[in-house]
């Protein structure tokens, strides 16, 4: 294609013959509950529930947090090096990535859509890549006062109106062929996976294709008859809608918390999921897209699938609509793999990182996992009973946020206002009732608080509870 760059240093003939091919598809902003078959059978995701049923769904997924509000940076850069977040956070550009480690054996790595990590690292883990899009997000184009602040007077803005730019992008421009025409980007993302793939059936070389869709991330934009099915006044409030959150969690006011008038109603609620849920279908059929070009190309059977997302969303849960926050709506996030021998409709419900991807794959491909890499291999539970490779997995956002979660309770610590909570998720799996005071609870509060202190000492936290 002619938006495809490649390396000058990359390239050389493979001799892996037969080794597995990869295709990772990232999502921005989708939390574990958007995708119907596993969370939401509210939510139209045929293609996604096809995924699940072919291959093993870890219904567990966390991310270890982030140093930075751009969440998926620090997403990103766990996933790609395998380092703990606090490791990430300080690591330059000579880490190894688990992309560029997959070129050096002879994969033919190739990255579309959004990357959100540094140009530097781009050209040294990708063989070839583009088109591509935005570093962060499409930034769509005001009517009548700000294009992301809704509902509110004389905003006329549309999810379906292509005229407001956004992930509405001219196709010739991104893939340099064909008619100039308006498409959204996760279709023009699945066109250049199509148009790879297709070059794939008498390669001789295995290849890694990379997919970075930039939805269901504001501005969430998609066609009209996926918006279509999800009228607002149909929609669910969560069960933990509040107008405002309680307190100030740590960058009480930033973009994302923007989107939506405080206090957050009803109303306004229930259009954000209407239009949330509309850019999870149309990211769903951009899937179903690459998925069927996969099979058309002949390698499905030799193809392992990976589907995941950087971090989840709130979307009007516990007063929020962003991400900086510790709560299961955007700590979580769906992940699903499919391949040769990983068995078919296998749900893991043990706690996992989706950082775990990088020694995954490459425990699947029988190759070396570099010493730098931090998180475990998933492989095990792949193939065998769901046994717990964490007592507890640890999150923190900047210094405002650290918590600790086992399979039963949750314990989240805001340093600088002094907040504890404390969550049965057993019983109250959406986060509503804090029993940081219940005397009944204290044992379980110390010894979270404990192995929240260990898991700082672990990672190496510089601020210490």
């Amino acid at each position: 294609m002619k938006k495809t760059h490649v390396s000058p240093k990359r390239g050389e003939p493979s001799s892996l013959g037969g080794q597995p091919n990869i295709v990772l598809m990232i999502a921005d902003d989708m939390t574990y509950r958007a995708v119907g078959a596993l969370h939401n059978r509210r939510v139209h995701t045929p293609n996604l529930d096809h995924l699940v049923a072919g291959g093993c769904a870890f219904t567990h997924a966390f991310h270890q947090g982030s140093w930075t509000p751009a969440i998926c940076i620090a997403s990103r850069t766990m996933m790609h090096t395998g380092l703990t977040t606090f490791h990430a956070e300080s690591a330059g550009d000579d880490v190894p990535m688990w992309p560029q480690a997959l070129t050096q054996v002879g994969y033919h790595t190739h990255l579309i859509g959004k990357w959100h990590l540094s140009q530097t690292s781009l050209k040294r883990a990708f063989r070839t890549w583009g088109p591509l899009g935005p570093a962060g997000m499409f930034e769509s184009s005001p009517v009548n006062g700000p294009a992301y602040h809704r509902p509110s007077p004389g905003n006329r803005w549309k999810p379906w109106d292509k005229s407001q730019k956004g992930n509405w992008i001219n196709v010739r421009q991104y893939l340099g062929l064909g008619p100039d025409k308006i498409a959204h980007s996760a279709l023009v993302w699945a066109m250049a996976a199509e148009e790879f793939l297709s070059a794939r059936g008498n390669a001789r070389e295995p290849f890694c294709l990379y997919v970075g869709f930039h939805m269901p991330h504001d501005p969430r934009q998609a066609e009209k008859k996926y918006v279509n099915l999800y009228p607002p006044r149909r929609q669910k409030l969560p069960p933990n809608f509040l107008p405002c959150h309680p307190f100030d969690q740590g960058d009480f006011h930033i973009r994302d918390e923007l989107l939506a008038p405080f206090p957050r109603t009803p109303e306004a609620v229930r259009l954000h999921l209407s239009e949330y849920y509309a850019a999870v279908t149309q990211l769903d059929t951009a899937v179903g897209r690459v998925l069927a070009a996969l099979e058309k190309s002949g390698q499905a059977a030799n193809t392992i699938v990976i589907f995941t997302s950087d971090h989840g969303l709130a979307v009007g849960e516990h007063g929020l609509m962003g991400k900086q926050n510790l709560y299961d709506c955007s700590v979580r996030i769906p992940l699903v793999i499919r391949g040769p021998h990983i068995p078919a409709g296998k749900i893991v419900d043990v706690p996992v990182y989706q950082h775990s991807i990088f020694p995954t794959v490459h425990e699947l491909l029988g190759l070396p996992i570099p010493n730098t890499v931090e998180f475990p291999s998933l492989v095990e539970l792949l193939h065998g009973p769901s046994r717990e490779i964490y007592p507890a997995v640890f999150c923190r956002y900047r210094d405002f946020q650290r918590s600790v979660r086992t399979r039963r309770h949750k314990l989240i610590y805001y340093p600088h206002v002094d907040v504890v909570q404390l969550f049965d998720l057993q019983r109250d799996p959406w986060e509503t009732t804090n029993l940081n005071a219940s005397a009944r609870h204290a044992t379980v509060r110390k010894t979270l608080w404990h192995t929240l202190q260990q898991f700082e000492r672990e990672l190496d936290d510089p601020t210490k509870v």
